[in-house]
């Protein structure tokens, strides 16, 4: 029943966000492409901290890998396809991620946190310094690229963000979150699980914890050069403030704020802080220190975050309901 009640809902959300560009400006649907690629992004690094129980300070280091493979294979060597954009990102950022989890993985609480945290500085600062490679503060320009082969060369810049490249993401989006149902409700997901609960116990019982941990990794390292090469495309740069440690404290913030012990707790989330920060700061310059006061509120009074305080409401109206007719 209450798988049946998530399926509506999700689909729902996702036909009210199709109709997000024909009812609201277009603004507002621009506003939505970073919560597609937060989304995205927030998807895999829950299978990493909800699921395997992992907590990252470092995943902001992903986003970077999209953003920059994308000014990289689009810009430097001319290939100026979405697709292969994302391919290419994914498996760099798959490949990347290999060496880096294996030394992080094998440590956990704060020292896998301090550990992922440390990576992502090491890359903030070659993106940084290194200036003739990758353009230093200035960051590296993400051109305009053709999605699923065609060109859209009759739309100018905001209406191709606000049509066929906010149905592409949000397809993006749909997709990914299906593949990532998928692993979380097979075999590996509930594997996960048992190593969140008890790794030990779970090596007793056979389980390789190190390899399963890599695996989660390295998978939410893939979506996390999704969601960063949507991010870079965007606003048609790749900016080394994405991957500072304060966009890795973002995606924690999102991830917590949304609900991590649900599946779409994140994405909730995502959608919540991305519409909460662009009214508060067209609202007040002391913006951070109402989001922090929101996160503490969430963390002290509802630790299931927007979607299990919605979850805690649902059940306690059945439960009335019930009692009334049973009455």
């Amino acid at each position: 029943m209450r798988s049946a009640f998530a399926t509506w809902i999700a689909v729902a959300s996702v036909v009210l966000l199709a109709l997000v560009p024909f009812v609201a400006p277009p603004y507002y649907a621009s506003l939505m492409i970073p919560f597609f690629g937060y989304a995205i992004a927030l998807l895999g690094f829950n299978l990493l901290f909800g699921y395997t129980g992992l907590l990252s300070f470092g995943h902001a280091m992903f986003l970077g890998f999209g953003a920059y493979g994308a000014a990289v294979v689009a810009g430097t060597f001319g290939i100026r396809s979405f697709e292969v954009v994302l391919v290419a990102v994914v498996l760099g950022s798959m490949l990347a991620a290999l060496p880096i989890g294996a030394v992080c993985v094998r440590n956990i609480g704060i020292f896998f946190g301090m550990l992922t945290l440390a990576f992502g500085m090491l890359f903030y600062s070659f993106l940084f310094k290194f200036y003739h490679v990758t353009g230093g503060d200035s960051g590296m320009r993400v051109p305009r690229m053709s999605i699923l082969g065609l060109e859209f060369a009759q739309y100018n810049k905001i209406e191709f963000l606000v049509g066929p490249f906010y149905y592409y993401c949000l397809a993006l989006l749909v997709i990914t979150g299906l593949i990532m149902w998928r692993i979380v409700h097979s075999p590996f997901g509930l594997h996960l699980r048992a190593i969140r609960d008890n790794a030990r116990k779970a090596e007793y019982l056979g389980v390789h914890v190190h390899r399963f941990r890599l695996a989660a990794f390295v998978i939410s390292a893939a979506y996390g050069a999704v969601g960063g090469a949507i991010l870079g495309f965007r606003v048609g740069l790749a900016d080394p403030e994405l991957v500072y440690w304060t966009q890795s404290g973002q995606l924690v913030f999102m991830a917590v704020l949304g609900g991590a012990s649900n599946f779409l707790g994140p994405v909730v989330g995502a959608l919540a802080y991305t519409l909460l920060q662009d009214q508060l700061q067209s609202l007040t310059q002391y913006w951070r220190f109402v989001l922090g006061a929101v996160l503490a509120i969430i963390v002290i009074g509802f630790p299931g975050g927007i979607v299990g305080l919605a979850d805690d409401l649902r059940r306690r109206l059945t439960a009335r309901r019930r009692a009334r007719s049973a009455a």
